[in-house]
């Protein structure tokens, strides 16, 4: 029996998962694709689950579409589904968990891997890590949201270097531009990950997703719209919680405090 394309570990109220095509650069196949978008709907449902962690085996995060399923299609026809259900599949599943969803970049992250990580909500790099976008080399347009992402995130002016050009950028300076939170040496990258997964995890778990949905929302508006976005959702949920319940969460966010601050 062949070996998943796609491995899944948890750890308590953290998911693991591992791309697993080491051999393609853990390419996106349609099978991967579809596993991706099962994966992630799988872990929507189940509510023990409140942080996911996203890497690659071997020495890629992820090459982007497989170029050589796409080329091996009939001539003068796509190798691939271009379809508006085809293509949005895996990015509708990974959006359909409301947890945080964090990049751990071991490697090489292409045109569409380059999309994986940025439909990711936080990106750990490792310093073996790059980035690329050659959608103009290869002469298709992206989809999965790295035309608009990226600009948010870097610039515009740098993100246009990235698509004008398909030069790759490297962790240290996808740092210096704020397109990752953290690099680290290779045989720290998961288990930083994993660290910041548990810190997000051990959050009130319908805090956790309601933040993430306040941030990426309001990203989205103008800024007074935002604002009296958030002072609804804050009324709301201030409704929800009662007084003793704050008063013992805020005992636990002091102890925190005090058990870090500790020699």
């Amino acid at each position: 029996m062949s070996e998943s394309v796609l491995l899944t570990e948890r750890e308590g109220p953290v998911a693991v998962l591992t791309l697993n095509r080491p051999k393609q650069m853990n390419a996106l196949n349609t099978e991967l694709r579809q596993a991706l978008a099962r994966a992630f709907r799988e872990l929507a449902a189940d509510e023990s689950v409140r942080v996911a962690v996203l890497t690659g085996a071997g020495r890629a995060f992820c090459a982007g579409m497989d170029l050589a399923e796409i080329s091996a299609g009939a001539p003068g026809a796509s190798g691939f589904d271009t379809s508006v259900a085809g293509q949005a599949e895996m990015s509708d599943g990974i959006a359909a968990f409301g947890g945080p969803i964090i990049a751990a970049v071991n490697g090489h992250a292409i045109t569409g891997g380059f999309e994986l990580a940025l439909a990711c909500d936080v990106i750990l790099a490792s310093t073996k890590a790059s980035f690329s976008d050659t959608h103009a080399r290869v002469g298709i347009l992206p989809g999965w949201g790295l035309s608009q992402r990226l600009p948010r995130l870097i610039g515009v002016s740098r993100a246009k270097e990235l698509a004008l050009t398909g030069n790759a950028l490297d962790a240290a300076r996808a740092y210096e531009w704020g397109l990752v939170n953290r690099v680290v040496e290779p045989e720290e990258l998961l288990p930083a990950c994993r660290a910041l997964a548990r810190d997000m995890a051990s959050c009130v778990p319908a805090a956790l997703r309601g933040y993430k949905r306040l941030i990426d929302r309001g990203a989205g508006m103008l800024l007074p719209d935002a604002l009296a976005f958030e002072r609804a959702a804050s009324i709301e949920s201030a409704r929800s919680v009662a007084s003793a319940e704050i008063a013992g969460r805020r005992e636990a966010v002091q102890q925190r405090g005090r058990d870090r601050s500790d020699p």
